[in-house]
């Protein structure tokens, strides 16, 4: 397989970093170990499964690749000044798209500052902002969150629970409060599950308060994307297996503190390639959710609208553009986009 390419900030012409055979086939195989395979049917076609997708998804609309090149994509987030920043994992970097098409690097070392080990992937992973704009970092290969200042600096919001090493922090998600949620598997480190670096023994869903840190869920397998509905009364976090690929609902009590879950939607069964992963909610409290074969759409109902269809290794997506109603999907080496009716909640 060709490794791809990052470009650099003058010429999509010119190789930025060396090919990373290595970390990339690392990627591949970790989302091979989750159920996922070389190629989708129909990139970008929308299968439309209720009528209620009508309100949502224009007519004859279709997901476009706006950008291709890199390692393995993950955590968009859309900056107020008008431009898409996300993590390409295994090159250790998050990257920049504007909205005319020009790709540059934003910050090196996002996950990790030493030299990454052949087949890691210690880079950034989920990308958020808090109310006051700062860009907040999920970062693998240091297994800890920080939060970007504007003077350039980095502070550590959390890198340990009970004395003891996060995983690897993958998702994140503030509430209006301005306490932080994420979640924390071990798919950062090298034998992920059975890594002997791990010391926590779970996979957990996390609270940062006043720089107390709660641990909020830890009876999932594998927390993955998360995301608030609109009134934040409930937290919705993504399962990604090995065993249970499923999205799960939480009733968000008025201290922050979650209640008992249920099952959103379970798509243990399904054949088709992919798991749970990202998630984003629109205005009307409509779910995005990475899952087999591209993005579900579902209501807040749990009715699953439709799918858009992506290539494999789909994994997160955000909101984006002026008016908020362009999704940003991340697809393995590439970036698309589509063009919604409706738009999305965003920091």
């Amino acid at each position: 397989m060709k490794s791809p390419a990052i470009f650099d900030r003058t010429s999509r012409g010119r190789v930025l970093f060396p090919r990373l055979a290595g970390p990339v086939l690392s990627v591949i195989v970790l989302a091979f170990a989750a159920g996922t395979s070389l190629w989708a049917q129909s990139p970008g076609e929308v299968i439309r499964l209720s009528s209620a997708i009508d309100a949502i998804v224009p007519a004859n609309a279709r997901a476009e690749q706006v950008a291709d090149g890199f390692g393995f994509i993950e955590g968009p987030i859309w900056i107020h000044d008008g431009y898409l920043l996300f993590s390409d994992i295994p090159r250790n970097v998050i990257m920049k798209y504007s909205p005319d098409g020009k790709v540059t690097v934003f910050r090196r070392s996002s996950g990790y500052g030493g030299v990454v080990p052949a087949g890691a992937i210690w880079g950034s992973n989920g990308l958020t902002l808090d109310r006051q704009g700062r860009l907040t970092i999920c970062e693998h290969g240091n297994r800890r969150v920080t939060r970007l200042e504007k003077d350039g600096t980095i502070t550590v919001m959390v890198d340990r629970y009970d004395g003891k090493r996060l995983n690897s922090p993958n998702d994140l998600v503030y509430k209006s409060d301005g306490s932080l949620y994420f979640t924390d598997p071990p798919f950062g480190l090298q034998k992920t599950f059975d890594d002997p670096a791990r010391e926590l023994p779970f996979s957990g869903v996390y609270r940062v308060k006043n720089g107390k840190v709660q641990l909020l869920v830890k009876d999932l397998t594998a927390p993955n994307g998360l995301a608030f509905s609109p009134d934040e009364r409930y937290l919705y976090i993504a399962n990604s297996g090995p065993t249970k690929k499923l999205w799960m609902r939480y009733e968000v009590k008025p201290d922050g503190t979650l209640g008992a879950g249920v099952v959103f939607y379970d798509v243990s069964n399904v054949k088709e390639d992919g798991v749970p992963d990202g998630m984003k909610i629109d205005r009307a409290g409509n779910l995005y959710c990475n899952g087999p074969g591209g993005f579900w759409i579902f209501s807040p109902k749990g009715e699953h609208l439709g799918t858009i269809q992506l290539p494999p290794l789909s994994a997160n997506c955000n909101w984006g553009d002026a008016d908020g109603k362009s999704l940003y999907m991340t697809a393995g080496t590439a970036l698309y986009r589509i063009r919604l009716k409706i738009e999305g909640i965003r920091p």
